[in-house]
């Protein structure tokens, strides 16, 4: 089937919709409930999804408010929506926004930059090259930076492995996720370093920046943002919002968890939080598959003595943008407009890393308390079959 040789008249809708009546001829099947429509389809088709011929609804549920601090001291209320279609999810998370509205939720982060590894060949284990690349920082950062007036390198490591020699950049990509601004970028230094450095450039991506693959460095070191969302949960709240205690709560921390996750060797020791992410990835125009890195999440728990429950959540690697990719495209950038609130000091991006973080502890509380509560089968029972 030739899908791409089309009349250069049409609309990206009727370019969908020719592709599809092409392959419902050719396959004998009827596609007609993956049609587009024209107000909604944006730049989709030229931007986002090559030989694209539909597209599929995806269910968006709402859940909050959700009250909770930033990093930079604002204090606001946010708005999730969240693209799934899994019963029970929204669910649960609206439960936890409504159980840590009552409790203080803050969030901080730092800021790693999204990282692209290059790979060079050397001659000699005993190679120069760490020391020329060490040596010469300032000019091969001026020529990646030189591909694009967004982006700033921020940071380098150097990994030798038996006659190869890794170098992972990391960059500051402004209000873009920006994984094609420093592959872009990681292509001009891996070009000029094999030409001045006597070793072979063989592939800007490495692995050793792990994108959308789980690494015990990513989990370690970062990537990204890394958000830190907490609260401390009363006695009250437990009994009145989450049907539990805190108490039994921590049972299960205690167990699944610590004891649970560590049988596994799971990279990241958390309850759900790759569901969270994935939905608020998905309807706010992010690539889905960063997913990966987000499931490396810690959640921890402290008892304190007032019967009080403190509750942390470690995101080490939450890859997002307001611009580019999915963003631009016309529901995405409704979700976008419903989650991001214009009050607080915070980028747009900043502030969309540590909603995430919010959402995600909200998550993680209310499952943690549907657990303790013996509540996990009958609630899925209801709400998902």
């Amino acid at each position: 089937m030739d899908l791409r040789n089309l009349p250069e008249s049409l609309s990206p809708h009727e370019r969908c919709a020719v592709r599809r009546m092409k392959i419902q001829d050719n396959l004998d099947l009827n596609l007609s409930l993956l049609g587009t429509e024209p107000n909604r389809i944006g730049q989709a088709e030229e931007n986002n999804c090559e030989q694209m011929f539909g597209s599929v609804p995806i269910p968006v549920g709402y859940a909050g408010p959700l009250k909770m601090t930033f990093s930079s001291g604002d204090t606001d209320s946010i708005h999730l929506p969240l693209a799934t279609t899994e019963g029970a999810l929204v669910a649960s998370v609206n439960r936890g926004c409504k159980a840590l509205s009552k409790a203080d939720v803050k969030t901080s982060v730092i800021y790693h930059g999204i990282s692209r590894s290059i790979a060079f060949k050397v001659s000699d284990k005993e190679s120069r090259l760490p020391a020329f690349i060490k040596d010469k920082k300032n000019q091969w950062k001026k020529i990646g930076q030189a591909t694009s007036k967004h982006l700033q390198i921020i940071h380098y490591e150097i990994d030798e492995a038996d006659d190869y020699v890794f170098l992972t950049i990391n960059g500051d990509t402004n209000e873009a996720m920006g994984m094609n601004m420093i592959t872009i970028a990681a292509q001009e230094i891996g070009n000029w370093i094999a030409k001045h450095g006597n070793c072979e450039l063989i592939t800007i991506a490495a692995n050793v920046d792990s994108d959308k693959k789980p690494s015990q460095r990513t989990h370690d070191k970062g990537r990204g943002y890394e958000v830190t969302a907490t609260c401390s949960i009363g006695f009250s709240i437990c009994s009145d919002v989450l049907k539990t205690t805190p108490e039994e709560m921590m049972k299960v921390y205690e167990a699944k968890l610590k004891r649970g996750s560590k049988i596994a060797g799971a990279i990241g020791t958390n309850l759900h939080a790759a569901n969270i992410i994935a939905a608020l990835y998905i309807a706010t125009g992010q690539d889905a598959a960063h997913v990966t890195e987000g499931s490396l999440a810690d959640t921890s728990c402290r008892l304190l003595s007032s019967r009080e429950l403190e509750i942390e959540v470690r995101l080490p690697a939450i890859l997002v943008g307001t611009i580019g990719g999915g963003t631009a495209l016309p529901a995405q950038h409704q979700c976008l407009d419903l989650l991001l609130k214009p009050t607080t000091s915070l980028s747009r991006v900043q502030q969309l890393a540590e909603s995430i973080g919010g959402a995600v502890l909200a998550g993680e509380v209310s499952l943690l308390a549907a657990q303790a509560a013996q509540k996990l089968a009958s609630s899925h029972k209801k709400l998902a079959r």
